[in-house]
């Protein structure tokens, strides 16, 4: 059962919006994404910074340079392992606005005791304080994404988590740029790394408090303090949410995926593309760009809904450059040391930047439509305990990726072969998750049809309910139609077809992958067509959308042809049931003529091309109908009239 009930507060706004820049001009959106951009900047001005000093400029022998990155990030992540369920119930119980600037409060505090830590160039201070940073970090996630759902509509989903992705990542790279410049000015390097803490401490604090209040989910809760079962708790909360769970485990794989790359730069600069620091450097600025790009393309090619046909999209680009950046690796010249200068030089370079850019933006548009699935089917009374056990299943694969690196790199790998490893992995990964939630397919497929094969074009996709049971119904033009629909929909659809169509090659198969219900004629098979309407009534009964095309078949004329009364039928039936269901008409327009429709005399989808490529099509969506207002005759009136537009 899907949950999009849940997707939303009932108080969430619905205020249209031209694009997703326009949310930093908006008081729900603008305070809380400088907030976290501000925050995300200070934990790698703050991190970045003290590697560089313990690693080029203190002497310390039980902490060696080799060693200084490993120990600084297991330090920062081991919050994320010890305190997410904790932090996922404080979000739950206690209202957002009020945990975020206590979040911000306590980072002022931990960057106080930095400060004073690089003064006195204290490296247990600071190693204490990393911990700290971390338990920020965590505190700060569950909100994060929780926060999101309650102040943006499904529409805006998608280009907010894409706007806080991108924010993320620029924040990130600036400030391990600017960190690692401020304490190397000589002699008041320190001081002027503990000022800019201190800084973007306060500012994160300052507009902080000007975020609209965003009231509890479960302000009644009981707050489970051990660690060990209220991380098994939320563990299990998630995995009773099959689509939400496995999208858990893809986003976890992202952060595997992501977090061999990133480690391995520094060594990969060096060994293999015989560069100095800038040019790592370089490469952790082309790999940020990519993945901000990705994350602000998420909103254009999902027309503003939150799009999981992306992620297969996603998942294939990652293998393709990943696979490519190890060939792109082989064969570069011996050199001695690059300059930044000189590594650009070299035409061979760019194609390995072009790889490392495409493969971060691909991973962009895996990653944002995975977290506003995630946020939009999860019950908002549990959103944030989900959330941090999202962070949780994060934490282990990344400290799992960097055990795997490690081994591989024991057992002779190059760099490079790591790389081509990973990538041909993510090409399974990513198969398996798509067989085992077959709904990130099949938006794949109609986000294809609908993009590449088709110039599609909704209108009135409003009218489509965001929540509760509905009957969706359409005209019937082609093979094709029920792929087309799913397109337009925010949410699945289970579809009552004739169960010819399932004999179709390959397009059987898809509408068996989207558990679309057969349904025969009465006096052919009485049991089959009684279980249809059986099965039809339990999706209505579970919260989701159904949807018919009452011509009872495709029309072979391109004519709308009469409607039949199964309808009434399953109305009938969900109101034995206690709903009151409203029947939303749909019109799909310009189909009769291309392929995938009858109108060839020798058989249909004979001819691919006889309209050529990328043929107009639309759908005109009406205004959703009451039950006691339904009739064949006046639901035909209503698609012919939205068929005229």
């Amino acid at each position: 059962m899907s949950q999009p009930p849940g997707a939303m507060a009932p108080d969430a706004p619905a205020h249209p919006v031209p694009d997703q820049f326009a949310l930093l001009r908006q008081r729900r959106f603008a305070p809380f994404f400088w907030t976290q951009f501000a925050g995300a900047a200070n934990d790698n001005l703050f991190k970045f910074a003290f590697t560089v000093m313990v690693t080029y400029q203190l002497s310390v022998g039980w902490l060696p340079p080799a060693m200084a990155g490993l120990v600084i990030g297991a330090l920062f992540i081991l919050p994320f392992l010890l305190f997410s369920a904790t932090s996922g119930q404080l979000t739950d119980k206690f209202e957002k606005t009020r945990m975020i600037r206590f979040v911000k409060n306590l980072e002022i505090a931990i960057m106080a005791l930095a400060a004073w830590a690089f003064l006195a160039a204290s490296v247990p201070v600071l190693l204490g304080c990393v911990f700290l940073m971390g338990l920020h970090s965590t505190l700060f996630g569950p909100v994060k994404f929780a926060y999101l759902p309650q102040v943006l509509n499904e529409r805006e989903l998608t280009g907010g988590n894409g706007m806080v992705e991108m924010g993320t990542f620029v924040a990130i790279l600036l400030g391990n740029v600017v960190g690692g410049l401020l304490v190397a000015i000589p002699g008041v390097g320190h001081a002027t790394v503990a000022v800019a803490c201190m800084v973007l401490a306060l500012a994160g604090r300052a507009v902080a408090q000007f975020i609209p209040r965003a009231p509890a989910t479960d302000p009644g809760l009981h707050i489970n303090w051990n660690p060990i079962s209220e991380t098994w708790r939320n563990l299990k909360l998630a995995h009773g949410n099959v689509v939400v769970f496995r999208s858990m485990l893809g986003i976890s794989w992202m952060w595997f995926f992501g977090a061999v790359f990133l480690s391995n730069f520094p060594a990969f600069a060096k060994e293999v593309l015989h560069g100095n620091e800038h040019v790592a450097s370089l490469l952790l600025v082309v790999f940020s760009v990519g993945i901000g790009t990705g994350s602000l393309l998420c909103e254009k090619l999902s027309h503003r809904h939150v799009e999981i046909g992306l992620v297969p999209v996603g998942a294939i680009g990652m293998t393709v450059f990943a696979v490519d950046l190890y060939f792109a690796s082989r064969g570069l010249p011996p050199h001695a040391g690059h300059t930044l200068g000189s590594f650009l030089a070299q035409p061979g370079h760019w194609r390995v930047m072009a790889d490392l850019a495409l493969l971060a933006l691909f991973a962009g548009l895996y990653s944002v439509p995975m977290y506003a699935l995630i946020q939009l089917r999860s019950a908002p009374t549990h959103r944030a305990r989900i959330i941090a056990a999202n962070n949780i299943l994060n934490a282990l694969f990344m400290i799992a990726s960097a055990g795997v690196a490690a081994a591989l790199l024991h057992a002779g790998f190059s760099i490079p072969q790591i790389f081509l490893v990973v990538g041909l992995a993510n090409a399974v990964v990513a198969f398996y998750i798509f067989m085992l939630v077959p709904e990130y397919l099949l938006r794949f497929v109609a986000w294809v049809l609908s993009r590449l094969v088709y110039r599609y074009r909704v209108t009135g996709e409003a009218h489509i309910p965001t929540d509760g049971p509905a009957v969706l119904v359409a005209n019937h033009v082609s093979f094709v139609d029920a792929v087309l629909l799913m397109a337009a929909s925010p949410r699945p659809i289970r579809f009552l077809m004739d169960h010819r169509i399932f004999k179709v090659p390959l397009l059987g198969w898809l509408f068996k992958l989207a558990k679309a219900i057969p349904v025969a004629p009465q006096k052919e098979d009485p049991e089959a067509y009684q279980r249809a309407f059986d099965q039809a009534a339990q999706v209505l009964r579970e919260g989701d959308l159904l949807g018919i095309f009452p011509e009872g078949g495709i029309t072979r004329d391109g004519q709308l042809q009469p409607f039949k009364g199964g309808i009434m039928k399953i109305l009938e039936c969900a109101q034995a049931d206690g709903l009151q269901v409203p029947v939303v008409p749909m019109a799909l327009t310009n189909l009769w003529g291309s392929y995938f429709s009858r109108i060839e005399k020798e058989g249909a989808m004979v001819r691919p091309f006889r309209r050529g490529l990328f043929n107009r099509v639309g759908l005109n969506v009406g205004e959703a109908v009451a039950p006691e207002q339904v009739t064949p005759a006046a639901l035909h009136e209503r698609v012919a009239a939205l068929l005229a537009r």
